[in-house]
């Protein structure tokens, strides 16, 4: 049976060639074929995923995920997909055995490239970004991928950031009650100090509080709260400064202006009350080990104490997890942003202050207030690496607790608020900076861990037996580390100046931009500060302004606060709203509205959920679709956290997309909203494109596409030498290659191909277009075996196979069978690639089986879908092959009935023998004694030995 192609004759032919056969598989043949599969797919909903209780929602759900792009105005290039294409194939692969995948494909969109080009242009930030996202989707409607359209979000849509405002709200009222290990709502809270049942602060009644009162200890438990917070404000910019934006210089990457560490308010996530289960559930996740070495390194636990020392009527607070040095600590520093600052820094210096601690100031506040706006012009990472360690004297003193000695109290930079406490306790002997800093400062250093005999280094940071440390009560001395710890943290926490503690690195996130181009807090203000919406108020949707950039300011005024876009907004800024019962039903009243916006995190920390259920109205996710895609399966064991199925996407995610995402998604399973514990069961982190790129002498990048080679090793640009360096693709070093182009030149299926054949998918790979005719001339050599190019007819046969054929046609089944579900492109394209040279050879002139055809078509779908179904539709089947079997290995095939062994003699091969493959090890040392060349290196002599390795090798020994 045969069936005329549907596509009409557009061979591809060259200027002066000669005319190539009209059905010939080329660029333009390839465009038609991709073209029409891609409307059919539109048309019949192919991918369309069923939720449960439709029909196809009883097969064995598959939950595949990318993480989603941001738009950008430059679109995708040939980097892009690989991950895109790598979850396609998968995809592919699943439903033809089976099961009802969802796969689908959303738009991270808010961000800072289309603000910035409002600010440049006036054109409003939605203009830009639906532009942008109709050419993604173009681009990857072009290369084939199996998404389920109607499940596509983008987070700037107001119908998803409603949801996104509800979730913050979810956030902001709830809180951490730490003995059930579990968010819970505010209402439950306020309930219990009304009850009683929970003690206020302070000790008073709760009936004893004013409403501002009340509002300020319940918002002091918020999981989304307002604090003073460092950030980096650059005034020529009027905003804040993420530390990627910040230079090692202090400036900002946008305009070069100085940056400012100063302390604002903001919005912050109080993401360290999950630090502990972020951690430990990191052991339920199928995810690579070093991403969970990066996120564990980020939260950072530690175990130590948390000491006191007096200073006046206050107390400095110090994390350490090293108490036991604690007789060592000579001088104390804090942060210049701690808070403690300005309370501890008396009028005057006090007598015999050393010189070269008071900065050449006249008073301690001159110093500390110079000092600050020095350090405010540095960036966290200059602070960290600085090895010249700078710093003034507060002019005030600390006790250390375990001798009742004084210690000078400093300003120094290479403390940072964000780490431990924002102050530290330094022991010099015992840690290098603190010792770079004592000797430039002239203060002493006194050991508290013996190094040994032979030390002649500075600071020793090893363990060994406590020196010089005892007092009245209490010695150390002797004790090694682990027994020192225990030894002082029992002797403080009786005197009530400290206890044993777990710290974190992890620090709150915050949450605030000073932005236009961001979802909207659901905040109001009255005179008492954060008020929430109603939920039945939501979207709060961000009004149309005339200016999207901030105020700016002088560039050296760190003393201005930031203006964002909103605030401008007056009419939307400034309402009259009644918020209802939940707040206390006072009818309306004057508020403000928040004018920060949210991070672009935002709307990625929970997008996977929408996809489940893009349409619903009356929850971000129903239940049904919730349990059913990501609920916990106890068929993978008690343990099993839920989550997708398979997330794949860059490392360079690893810590603070996931984390974020993993906060959010605890916040909703401890308040009922979900079932699942875990966002991502499984993570899969793929390679990256590289390219060459080229600079001319002026160091500038020039477009790779135009640069040639010289014949002598080198490379001219306009017939200029140029330089090649190696790295990753992007627009900025001009070696950009688009899929359109390639897609263009080769076809869809090429491209796709190529990206899966070049190596591993969690390989980096280099980029050569040049290479790319090798996947189009294996796709061009099936298509002539299976297609005559001169009438596009099918020219496969009933014949029955050839029983090397079979074998053949198995081993690749079996073969790929195993490489799909493992995400072994490569190899699989490499056994297909196999099975297509053993058809060529065996079958060119008279036409392929059909029962072998069939199976290659099948095995070719995941990887080049739109030829296997041009190429099902000739062999006279009239559906998509999309949901058709996969084909199935028969185990007989995979038995081979003989075996080639290589003959060694006295270790070099010197022939080979072909036997059966139950031959008996005699019968094989007879057939190898009996081959010509064998028995021509022995010259009649008798072998010392013959070992015969059953299925590998004989070896003689002369």
């Amino acid at each position: 049976m045969t069936t005329e192609t549907t596509i009409a004759g557009q061979a591809d032919s060259g200027a002066g060639a000669p005319a190539a056969p009209p059905f010939r598989y080329g660029a333009n043949l390839a465009a038609s074929i991709e073209r029409k599969w891609q409307d059919r797919w539109e048309a019949e909903g192919t991918f369309h995923a069923p939720n449960p209780g439709e029909p196809g929602s009883e097969r064995e759900k598959v939950y595949l995920l990318d993480m989603f792009p941001y738009p950008s105005g430059a679109g995708l290039h040939v980097g892009h997909p690989l991950g895109f294409i790598g979850t396609d194939v998968l995809g592919r692969y699943l439903r033809m055995n089976g099961r009802n995948v969802l796969h689908a494909m959303g738009f991270d969109a808010f961000g800072l490239p289309a603000e910035q080009y409002a600010v440049q242009t006036g054109t409003h930030p939605r203009t830009t970004t639906e532009a942008n996202i109709a050419r993604y989707k173009e681009q990857l409607r072009q290369l084939g991928l199996a998404h389920d359209d109607r499940r596509s979000v983008a987070t700037t849509d107001p119908e998803f950031y409603r949801w996104t405002q509800w979730i913050f709200l979810q956030i902001f009222n709830a809180w951490y009650d730490t003995d059930a290990a579990r968010a819970r709502p505010i209402a439950e809270l306020a309930a219990e100090f009304a009850a009683g049942t929970r003690a206020t602060p302070d000790g008073r009644d709760w009936s004893a509080l004013s409403e501002a009162e009340r509002r300020a200890v319940i918002d002091g438990y918020r999981l989304a709260y307002i604090s003073e917070a460092p950030v980096n404000w650059c005034p020529g910019l009027g905003t804040v400064l993420a530390n990627e934006e910040v230079t090692a210089d202090g400036r900002s990457e946008r305009g070069n202006f100085p940056v400012f560490r100063r302390s604002l308010k903001q919005w912050k996530m109080r993401i360290t009350a999950y630090a502990d289960r972020l951690a430990s559930d990191l052991d339920r996740v199928d995810w690579p080990d070093s991403v969970k070495a990066m996120q564990r390194n980020w939260i950072g636990r530690s175990e130590g104490a948390r000491v006191r020392f007096a200073s006046g009527p206050e107390s400095i607070e110090v994390f350490t997890t090293r108490p036991d040095t604690l007789f060592g600590a000579t001088y104390m520093v804090l942060a210049p942003e701690h808070p403690l600052v300005d309370a501890l820094v008396p009028a005057a210096w006090p007598a015999g202050t050393d010189e070269r601690w008071t900065g050449g100031a006249a008073t301690p506040g001159e110093a500390v207030a110079a000092y600050r706006e020095q350090a405010g012009r540095k960036s966290e990472l200059d602070r960290q690496e600085n090895k010249d360690k700078t710093g003034v004297f507060t002019g005030a003193y600390a006790v250390n607790p375990v001798n009742g000695e004084y210690v000078p109290v400093f300003v120094a930079d290479y403390v940072l608020m964000g780490y431990g406490t924002g102050a530290i306790m330094a022991v010099p002997a015992q840690d290098q900076r603190d010792w770079d800093f004592a000797t430039a400062f002239g203060l002493p250093i006194v050991r508290t861990v013996d190094p040994g005999e032979g030390w002649d280094g500075e600071a020793f940071t090893g363990d060994g037996p406590a020196i010089n440390s005892a007092n009245d009560d209490i010695s150390l001395n002797g004790l090694g580390v682990a027994d020192a710890k225990r030894t002082i943290i029992d002797w403080l926490a009786a005197q009530g100046t400290g206890e044993g503690v777990v710290q974190y690195k992890l620090r709150d996130w915050l949450f605030s931009r000073q932005r236009y181009w961001g979802e909207p807090f659901p905040i109001v203000w009255d005179e008492h500060g954060p008020v929430a919406l109603p939920e039945d108020q939501l979207p709060v949707l961000l009004p149309d302004v005339d200016d999207y950039s901030p105020k700016t300011y002088d560039p050296d005024d760190a003393n201005t606060e930031p203006e964002p876009p909103l605030s401008r907004a007056l009419d939307w800024v400034n309402v009259e709203l009644d918020l209802g019962s939940d707040n206390g039903d006072r009818g309306f009243e004057d508020y403000t509205r928040e004018t920060n916006t949210m991070p672009q995190w935002a709307g990625s920390c929970w997008y996977y959920l929408r996809y489940l259920d893009p349409t619903n109205t009356e929850r971000f996710v129903s239940e049904e679709a919730e349990k059913y895609w990501v609920g916990k399966d106890l068929r993978r064991g008690p343990d099993d956290p839920g989550g997708v199925d398979l997330y794949v996407g860059g490392v360079e995610h690893a810590v603070l997309h996931l984390l974020y995402s993993r906060f959010w998604h605890k916040v909703l399973f401890d308040l009922g909203h979900v079932t699942s514990e875990e966002p991502f069961r499984k993570l899969f982190n793929q390679g990256y494109i590289q390219a060459f790129a080229y600079t001319d002498a002026r160091g500038t990048y020039v477009p790779a596409e135009e640069v040639v080679e010289d014949g002598d090793g080198g490379f001219t640009w306009n017939g200029r030498p140029v330089n090649r360096e190696y790295g990753k693709m992007g627009k900025s070093l001009k070696n950009v290659v688009t899929p359109d182009e390639m897609s263009e030149r080769y076809g869809a299926d090429t491209f796709r191909l190529y990206e899966m054949y070049t190596g591993p998918m969690e390989a980096s790979r280099p980029w050569s277009t040049r290479d790319v005719v090798g996947p189009q001339r294996f796709l061009q050599r099936v298509w002539r075996n299976l297609v005559d190019e001169e009438t596009g007819r099918s020219r496969v046969t009933d014949e029955v196979p050839d029983d090397d054929t079979l074998r053949a046609l198995h081993k690749a089944i079996a073969g790929v069978r195993e490489d799909y579900p493992a995400l072994h492109y490569n190899t699989a394209a490499a056994k297909l690639i196999e099975l297509n040279n053993h058809l060529t050879k065996t079958y060119a002139s008279v036409g392929v089986p059909r029962s072998v055809a069939e199976p290659l078509v099948l095995m070719m779908a995941p990887l080049t879908p739109h030829i296997a179904e041009e190429l099902w539709s000739i062999l006279g089947h009239e559906g998509s092959l999309a949901y058709a079997d996969f084909p199935v290995a028969d185990e007989k095939y995979l038995v081979a009935d003989t075996v080639e062994y290589p003959i060694q003699v006295n270790g070099k091969v010197r022939s080979r023998v072909v036997v059966p493959a139950d031959s008996a090890v005699a019968d094989v040392e007879a057939a190898a004694l009996a081959d010509e060349k064998i028995v021509a290196a022995l010259a009649g002599a008798e072998p010392r030995k013959v070992i015969v390795v059953p299925g590998r090798l004989v070896n003689v020994v002369r």
